[in-house]
C-alpha cells in the first residue's frame, strides 16, 4: 500500500523513492549513503549518458520492472489476508483489482482511501450500551464507541427510561465525547430519566470528554 499512496502522490518517481529504498534494505543497504548512492546515480544516467539510456529497448526495461515488482512484492501478505481484519484486506484487494484492470495506479489507491473511510466511518457510528444491576440496586450503563453527531440518535435510544430502577449510571470509562451534538445527547438522556422521576449520574469521562461536557452545560 506505501507503494500505491507513493506512487499516487508521486507518480513513478514516488514509487522509485519507494521500488529503491526497498531494493537498498533488501540488498544490505540499510544506512543513509546507500539511497545517497542509488540517487546520485539515477541522476548521473539520467543527465550524463540520457541519450544511451533512452536507446535501451522498451522490453528489456519492461522485464526488469516485473522482477522488481516480484522482488518487493510482499507475498506474506496474501498468505496473512485470514489474519488480517477483514475491513483492510477488503481494502488491499479492492486496490489491487482496480490497478490490474485500469492499469492506473491512482484509480486504484482512490478506490481504496474511499472504501477505507466508509469502514472507519462505519465502525465509529456503532455504539452500544450493555447495562447491569448492582447489588445496591443501581443500573449501570457502560458505553462503548465513540458519542458524536453520527451516533446521537443511536445513543438516546440504548436506554430503558421506563424500566429502569430508580438509580442509574451511565460509564463513559470504554467511550469518548466528542462534539456538542454529544453533549447535547447526554443532557436528553438525563432529561428523559429525570421525566421519570430518577436520578441518573455520568462518570468515568476522561480528562478531554469531561471538558467537552463541562463546556456545553456551561
Amino acid at each position: 500500500m506505501a507503494n500505491c499512496v507513493a506512487g499516487f502522490f508521486g507518480g513513478m518517481a514516488g514509487c522509485a523513492v519507494i521500488g529503491q529504498s526497498v531494493i537498498n534494505v533488501r540488498s544490505g543497504g540499510t544506512g543513509r549513503l546507500s539511497s545517497l548512492v542509488a540517487g546520485l546515480f539515477l541522476i548521473f544516467l539520467i543527465i550524463a549518458l540520457g541519450d544511451i539510456v533512452a536507446q535501451i529497448p522498451m522490453a528489456a526495461l519492461v522485464g526488469v520492472m516485473i522482477v522488481v515488482a516480484i522482488g518487493t512484492f510482499e507475498w506474506h501478505s496474501i498468505r496473512d489476508l485470514r489474519k488480517i481484519p477483514a475491513g483492510d484486506a477488503a481494502v488491499m484487494l479492492l486496490t489491487i483489482a482496480i490497478v490490474v484492470y485500469t492499469h492506473d495506479l491512482a484509480k486504484g489507491v482512490i478506490a481504496g482511501v474511499i472504501l477505507a473511510a466508509l469502514i472507519f466511518g462505519w465502525k465509529l457510528s456503532v455504539i452500544s450500551a450493555p447495562g447491569s444491576i448492582r447489588p445496591d440496586g443501581v443500573k449501570v450503563y457502560t458505553v462503548k464507541g465513540q458519542l458524536f453527531f453520527g451516533t446521537m440518535t443511536s445513543f438516546i435510544g440504548l436506554f430503558d427510561y421506563a424500566g429502569d430502577p430508580e438509580r442509574v449510571r451511565i460509564d463513559f470509562s470504554h467511550s469518548h465525547i466528542w462534539d456538542q451534538s454529544a453533549v447535547e445527547a447526554i443532557a436528553r438522556v438525563v432529561h428523559k430519566y429525570q421525566q421519570q422521576g430518577k436520578s441518573v449520574y455520568v462518570i468515568g469521562l476522561n480528562p478531554e470528554s469531561q471538558e467537552t461536557l463541562d463546556k456545553g452545560f456551561s
